[in-house]
């Protein structure tokens, strides 16, 4: 959540931060309200709980009909204050509901408005231009052996695959090449759950405006996991992190689960969005000031991953309108997908400031004493859209497709993907 400081000390702030999501200020006006019902109800339990115990400190001296008589008053404060007790859990609980549904402030430097309304920063490479017709990754894939829709769906459902041959390999690469990058930049490696409780879910915002597209287990306290962010963020919640020892930086594998219930049946064909598909996340705790350097730096460490893979791509800054709850910035790194004339975003990496540490109670002590950290976190592969990419991007004539050269000796040396029949 937002610092409650900056709502009582700068509501306008916030409020303008809601305009440039395009999103209403009622929020602010609620948490303002709320936090003021809190306080009241603070004090008036404390004055409550403080007249009850020097009234019992007097009954102690007293005698006779006196103490009787203190007694029946001391009677009376207590189920005063057994009243004053749940009118102050009950304020609490209503600021909090009402703080956790302000997103966090977006960046100065982020662009207001909505999805469309991102600006590009740089553009790297030219697309492909072919001297033949280009075939899409669904018809590459089924002359390669590398996935099998069909079965998919009749095992799963829509949206469900399997890969098979080549696009079994591909994905191993593709997370093995990940995982070298990142450890050789310095990342713990980590294999994540995919299931989480509801505090994690929720302290990293993904139960609110991402509810929808949240997998649940029902019967369970448990829901599957979008990203590895969610379980990387509870990985230190409700710890005091020293300060010499930021930043911390994880690279983190886990298969990730999404309904795509907002997706209204775009991008149906093929497994450019699926309900799962496995993911290397990037995830990096540090402090407030630090972190607008070490989202460049993982915006660098994406971009070094797909000149790997030698794709075309563009980076965007999202506007703040499509940012998550919890980003306070976003750039998006998008690859040109030949058949579908545009481009897709392959990675993206949020700077989320101390949104998330506040939910989940992460802290570092340094010479200011103790303060919320700051949580980033950024994708190297999401690996299916990676595998389409490549496929499309790379492919003969003969439906062929080139592996890239960073790419080969992951794959045992093979510099060709040959069709299998």
């Amino acid at each position: 959540m937002i610092d409650p400081r900056l709502l009582r000390d700068d509501p306008d702030r916030v409020r303008a931060a809601q305009a440039k999501r395009r999103l209403s200020d009622d929020v602010v006006d609620r948490a303002l309200e709320a936090d003021s019902a809190r306080r009241q109800a603070i004090a008036d339990f404390e004055s409550r709980r403080a007249e009850q115990k020097a009234s019992g400190a007097l009954v102690a001296k007293a005698q006779g009909e006196e103490k009787q008589s203190l007694l029946a008053q001391v009677k009376e404060l207590a189920a005063g204050v057994k009243e004053a007790e749940a009118a102050r859990i009950a304020a609490e609980a209503a600021w909090d509901e009402a703080m956790k549904a302000i997103p966090n402030i977006a960046d100065d430097a982020a662009p207001a408005g909505l999805e469309d309304d991102y600006t590009v920063i740089e553009q790297v490479g030219t697309p492909r231009e072919f001297d033949f017709e280009p075939r899409d990754h669904v018809e590459l894939g089924q002359m390669l052996g590398a996935f099998d829709l069909e079965r998919g769906a009749k095992v799963s459902g829509s949206r469900f695959y399997f890969l098979t041959g080549v696009g079994a390999q591909l994905q191993l690469a593709l997370v093995n090449m990940a995982m070298d990058q990142a450890r050789a930049a310095g990342f713990v490696q980590t294999a994540a759950p995919s299931l989480v409780r509801p505090r994690a879910m929720e302290g990293t915002g993904f139960l609110g405006q991402a509810a929808d597209d949240v997998y649940r287990i029902e019967g369970e306290d448990l829901y599957l996991v979008g990203t590895s962010e969610v379980p990387m963020a509870a990985f230190h919640s409700d710890e005091i992190l020293d300060a010499a020892q930021l930043p911390l930086r994880y690279a983190a594998f886990s298969p990730c689960f999404r309904k795509e219930a907002g997706s209204h049946g775009k991008d149906t064909r093929g497994i450019w969005r699926v309900h799962w598909f496995d993911k290397v996340e990037m995830f990096v705790y540090t402090t407030v000031e630090e972190s607008y350097a070490e989202h460049q730096r993982l915006l660098a460490w994406e971009k070094e991953f797909l000149d790997k893979l030698e794709l075309c791509y563009r980076v965007i800054d999202t506007a703040a309108g499509d940012l998550g709850l919890s980003a306070s910035r976003k750039f998006d790194c998008e690859a040109w997908i030949p058949t579908r004339n545009g481009w897709g975003e392959l990675t993206s990496t949020s700077n989320c400031t101390e949104f998330q540490a506040r939910r989940l109670d992460i802290r570092t002590r340094g010479e200011h004493g103790t303060t919320p950290v700051a949580t980033l976190n950024g994708t190297l592969t999401a690996v299916t859209r990676a595998i389409v990419a490549i496929l499309e991007t790379h492919q003969n004539e003969d439906g062929s497709v080139t592996v890239p050269q960073a790419l080969r000796p992951y794959l045992g040396g093979l510099e060709v993907l040959k069709p299998i029949a």
